[in-house]
């Protein structure tokens, strides 16, 4: 395989892991990366974490 195909395919895959790192929710109550997104009482967004049960929207 050419250098300059595996030199794309390497940008390719750390613009994927940085996406998906950076997209990422962490609780600001404990830290946990546990965290499920749920639909609010007003349609809003919320999330809990299931880590410690902590809530936010």
């Amino acid at each position: 395989m050419p250098a300059s195909i595996r030199e794309e395919v390497d940008h390719l895959l750390e613009a994927a892991f940085t996406r998906e790192m950076s997209t990422r929710l962490n609780c600001p109550s404990c830290g946990s990366a546990h965290v499920a997104q749920m639909l609010g009482d007003n349609g809003g967004i919320s999330y809990v974490c299931t880590a410690c049960g902590h809530s936010w929207s």
